[in-house]
């Protein structure tokens, strides 16, 4: 059976891997050239230099998990978080920007208004409104496209 443990996560300063082939143990590791080098060991080395390696995999994961922990902040939560927070700046003009145009769709007529309201807040369609009102969806249509324009012109000069 051969067997080498190439799913651990390494630790830059192990720069060893241990291998069973043919039954005998290995240790391979590039030396200072950076050629790859093996020599057999003992299975009671090996088992020695296997927990070692398990015990340090062991360790930093728990030091992994112990710093995550310890730098958990608002700061570093919120960076987590799916919904990030809105920044004060951000809610601030997000708000006036509702304000003014809250102010701009009250300067429309009457109807326009209605009918711009019900499209894109009641979530209506042209053809539900016009049967509440009793008129065509080409009418409809009609007002919420003028409605629109508007509405543009209007949130530039503000």
């Amino acid at each position: 059976m051969d067997e080498k443990h190439q799913n651990r996560k390494k630790d830059k300063y192990n720069p060893y891997t241990l291998i069973i082939l043919d039954g005998r143990y290995y240790l391979s590791f590039k030396d200072s050239r950076g050629a790859l080098q093996s020599i057999e060991i003992d299975e009671v080395l090996y088992e020695l230099f296997n927990r070692f390696e398990l015990e340090d995999i062991s360790y930093f994961n728990k030091l992994s998990r112990h710093i995550e922990h310890s730098e958990l902040t608002e700061a570093s939560l919120n960076e987590r978080a799916f919904c990030k927070p809105e920044s004060i700046e951000e809610e601030v003009s997000r708000n006036m920007e509702y304000e003014l145009l809250h102010r701009v769709i009250e300067k429309l007529p009457e109807v326009q208004r209605r009918r711009l309201l019900l499209y894109f807040f009641g979530e209506m369609t042209y053809e539900q409104i016009a049967a509440i009102e009793g008129c065509t969806k080409r009418a409809v249509k009609f007002s919420v496209d003028i409605a629109i324009e508007k509405l543009k012109k209007d949130f530039g000069t503000f």
